[in-house]
């Protein structure tokens, strides 16, 4: 298939501007006269590239989450206020600031002005249209709520993106830190320690033990800083790729999940999106099968998406939720008496939304103590290596200092 621009004009006399995909030129102008388009200009061209301004974009458009936020509330905005869902798409094309989230829209407006529904036309976009969105989007278009769904989605994805902003502010500092830490490690190591071997050797004095591991670790390093800093990237690397297979992933979601201080935050991020995914397609509409699928794949966590699935294989043999939950140690016990009231009571989303705005709640305490906890911890570390380095070096140093201080007496 090749991508074709085009210009025409439609019905009304207005120009259309847009891309289309066909085998040929002569097929695309077939498709487009199927339109009721007459055809002005089509010539062939490449996929959307970057320019300098807007960003690159390669193979599948790509799309900030912010942008598709913002994309979500003004075409639930217009839907609502009556405007055609072609005309909404063609305008937010046209006020789009990135090249992929363009590229995303003007698909979306070329399949739905061939008479595609536009969840079918965003399936053709996974990059910027995730599950859980075309589900809810088909919710809307069966229903016939459409600006309503996509209300309830943009402040889904509102909700989740302010959490992950706070997670990563919270965690930029220490980041940072640990940089720094290790930055002006590596500078006492290399450039300051070793300058002080002709200094204590010609001092007539025993070295203190510290001052003798201090030298021989900053000679190593400095003898060998291609071996250092090749094992240190080599290291990471390596596990990353390792992470990135699927028994590295395992390993790590569990891990994570009991890791001291970080395992209860993770634990408490991954309920909150469970919660609120739930409690969200729920109250649009989707199917409790399709609802459990979405929420598996969204959680974030392995551990929490086998939980799920296994649910969903219970639910599907007739079994309530809650049971097959109570059996996963990632559940708390409060989360699964509550789904399983709102099985009873027919209150399931309400309950969800009740459980995914306490544990927003508890992460966000949680990012709170997390971050003036690390700080301090963070200060010590670096003052125990900058102070430990200080000490071995002038150890020597006020040793024979006190020694001819103690002749002169």
């Amino acid at each position: 298939m090749t991508i074709y621009k085009y210009a025409a004009k439609g019905p009304g006399g207005k120009t259309v501007e847009g891309t289309i995909d066909a085998n040929d030129k002569t097929q695309a102008v077939a498709e487009l006269r199927k339109q009721n388009l007459v055809v002005v200009k089509v010539e062939e061209t490449a996929a959307p590239r970057k320019t300098a301004a807007k960003g690159f974009v390669v193979g599948q458009p790509r799309a900030k989450k912010s942008e598709l936020v913002i994309f979500t509330r003004q075409l639930s905005t217009m839907v609502g206020a009556g405007l055609a869902l072609l005309e909404s798409l063609e305008v937010l094309a046209d006020q789009a600031e990135s090249a992929g989230m363009r590229a995303g829209i003007l698909s979306l407006v070329n399949d739905v002005r061939g008479g595609v529904d536009l969840s079918v036309a965003m399936e053709k976009c996974p990059k910027v249209f995730d599950p859980l969105y075309i589900s809810m989007v088909r919710a809307g278009e069966v229903s016939g709520q459409m600006d309503i769904i996509l209300e309830r989605l943009a402040d889904y994805q509102e909700s989740t993106e302010n959490l992950r902003r706070e997670i990563k502010a919270a965690m930029t500092y220490p980041v940072i830190s640990m940089v720094l830490v290790t930055a002006i490690t590596a500078f006492l190591m290399l450039g300051v320690v070793p300058g002080f071997r002709a200094v204590f050797d010609s001092l007539d004095t025993e070295l203190p033990w510290i001052t003798s591991f201090t030298l021989e670790t900053a000679e190593f390093m400095k003898s060998h800083w291609l071996l250092c800093f090749g094992g240190l990237a080599g290291a990471i690397v390596g596990s990353l790729v390792f992470l990135k297979t699927e028994t590295g992933g395992w390993f790590w979601d569990r891990f994570i999940l009991k890791a001291p201080v970080f395992g209860p935050l993770v634990r408490k991020v991954c309920l909150a999106r469970f919660s609120r995914t739930f409690a969200t397609l729920i109250r649009s509409g989707v199917p409790i099968m399709g609802t459990l699928d979405i929420v598996a794949e969204t959680s974030g966590n392995r551990v929490v998406t086998q939980a799920v699935l296994n649910s969903r294989e219970s639910v599907r043999s007739g079994n309530l939720l809650s049971e097959p939950l109570s059996q996963a140690p990632v559940f708390p016990p409060m989360v699964v008496r509550m789904i399983a009231i709102g099985e009873r009571t027919g209150s399931l989303e309400t309950l969800l939304e009740k459980i995914a705005e306490f544990y927003d709640a508890q992460v966000k305490a949680a990012v709170k103590s997390l971050t003036s906890m690390i700080e301090p911890i963070l200060i010590t570390v670096m003052g125990v290596i900058v102070g430990g380095v200080v000490m071995a070096v002038f150890l020597p140093i006020l040793d024979v200092v006190g020694k001819l201080g103690g002749q002169g007496g």
